[in-house]
Formats: C-alpha cells, sequence, structure tokens
C-alpha cells in the first residue's frame, strides 16, 4: 500500500523504516551524520512548501516531510488497514 507523506510526496509503506520528529535532527549527532552522508548521494528530499516537521526515512530515500510524525502515522495505520480489507475480500471470492 501507499501513503502520502506530504509535498506532493507518496512512498510505499513496506519501504518505510522510520518516521523521526524533525526536532530530534538537531539534537542527534547519528541523524546529522546519516542525512549528510545520504545529500552527498542525493538520496534526501527536503520539504518543498512549509518548514519539516518530521523525517521519513526508507530504504533508499529520507524525506522531510511537512506533516507530523503522528499524522503520518495515522495515515500509515489506515493505509495497512485498507490493505488488510483488500486482503481479506480477495480471499473470500
Amino acid at each position: 500500500m501507499f501513503v502520502h507523506i506530504g509535498d506532493d510526496n507518496v512512498i510505499r509503506t513496506e519501504e518505510v523504516i522510520a518516521m523521526v520528529d524533525y526536532s530530534l535532527f538537531s539534537s542527534s549527532t547519528i541523524i546529522e551524520e546519516m542525512i549528510y552522508n545520504q545529500r552527498k548521494e542525493n538520496n534526501v528530499t527536503d520539504s518543498a512548501y512549509d518548514e519539516a516537521k518530521s523525517i521519513v526515512i526508507t530504504v533508499d530515500h529520507i524525506y522531510f516531510s511537512s506533516l507530523s510524525v503522528a499524522t503520518l502515522s495515522k495515515r500509515a495505520q489506515i493505509a495497512d488497514f485498507l490493505d488488510s480489507v483488500d486482503d481479506v475480500m480477495e480471499d473470500s471470492d
């Protein structure tokens, strides 16, 4: 299933490794270093419209999102629920 993470970015829920509050970006040298290294590889997409509220880390890319972690989590849960409903519907056919 897919989830819209804001700023015209839609990603596969299976690829999400972590969703981190943006406030941790400046307080964690590990996250700063990881993002710095990924920027060198052009694997980072910044938030286009507003200041970032969260960082979405996927298998091969990092996204800065204008949506909060709570909002992204709810969207991912809804996507997972819809996916499970779809599986049940396919099994009943």
